[in-house]
């Protein structure tokens, strides 16, 4: 059998598990929700009975290393998650050593959207080159860069923390605190909050069916637009304007070959695509406006694919 890693995606709704080799293909999945609320240890330990479920799937696999990818921001050379908005009391949180010290074998941490980023790079929409945006639109925004074959990290690995992005002066509170982040305006979870307040419990809507009468997500909004409900419509043309803003950004900033979105909410890129061009194409620079937008390849799997290639093509 060829090299395996032990990969984990750590992400403030799941958290999953995988053995990868080093073709990038998952021998073994698994998952749970992530107990974001109970600290970090409680979720240490689901990290081991997934690691214990995953290996079971494939006995004879034997992991050379652990590789994470988390919610950010965090320090990958150091091993630290800082103090992601999305895990709870999390703060300084030393998760390299302690996977180190619980598996005895070596661990690489990297933020869950740089991961991601790696993954598509090497084995997905980016192979090939040497440059790339990588969005991933999901309960929030995150956000790698690729820049000349290497991932962007800057100081203490904080580097492209797109989600906040300050591109308004107006949105509901962010996560981490700001007003106006992209994720803010434009994450899943935003995309659903915004459908919550202008539907309500039992108004017969599209959204409210699809959703129980209960809160709307992102991906009743994708459902319900694919039913041609106008409601979501619109909610999904104004998904694509903030998306084409936060793009426009980017490009000016990264001028990579390619921008790469991936995140539940990709699964709605065709929907999105021709609001997010159009937007691109009105707020570029001309010498911007040809680099192609494309969806994500590996799917959910892409942060731990990416996370796997650490250990297994440093």
């Amino acid at each position: 059998m060829s090299r395996v890693a032990l990969a984990f995606d750590l992400g403030g709704t799941d958290l999953r598990a995988a053995l990868v080799d080093e073709a990038g293909a998952l021998l073994a999945f698994a998952s749970m929700p992530t107990e974001a609320r109970a600290g970090p240890q409680a979720v240490v330990e689901q990290i081991v009975a997934l690691a214990l479920d995953v290996r079971e799937q494939v006995p004879d696999a034997t992991p050379v290393g652990i590789g994470i990818g988390a919610a950010g921001p965090l320090d990958p050379i150091a091993g630290i998650v800082i103090a992601p908005p999305t895990l709870f009391g999390w703060r300084d949180v030393p998760l390299g050593q302690i996977l180190q010290d619980r598996f005895n074998l070596p661990v690489k941490l990297e933020n869950d959207a740089n991961a991601a980023a790696i993954g598509e790079w090497r084995y997905g929409a980016g192979r090939g080159t040497s440059s790339l945006v990588f969005v991933t639109v999901s309960t929030g925004i995150g956000g790698g860069v690729i820049a000349n074959g290497r991932i962007l990290h800057g100081r203490r690995g904080l580097a492209a923390e797109i989600g906040h992005m300050t591109i308004t002066d107006h949105s509901e509170r962010c996560f981490c605190g700001g007003i106006g982040c992209f994720e803010a305006v434009a994450s899943g979870s935003a995309l659903g909050t915004k459908a919550t307040a202008i539907t309500r419990s039992g108004d017969g809507s599209a959204l409210r069916a699809l959703s129980r009468d209960s809160d709307v997500t992102g991906r009743h909004v994708i459902e319900a637009a694919r039913g041609g409900d106008e409601t979501a419509l619109i909610l999904i043309a104004e998904e694509g304007r903030w998306l084409g803003i936060g793009f426009t950004n980017l490009l000016h900033l990264y001028s990579p070959d390619v921008i790469v979105m991936g995140g539940g909410i990709s699964a709605g890129f065709d929907l999105l695509e021709g609001t997010i061009r159009a937007t691109i194409r009105e707020r570029a620079m001309t010498a911007y406006r040809d680099v192609p937008v494309v969806p994500a390849e590996l799917g959910s799997h892409a942060g731990l694919i990416g996370a796997a290639s650490l250990v297994l093509r440093p």
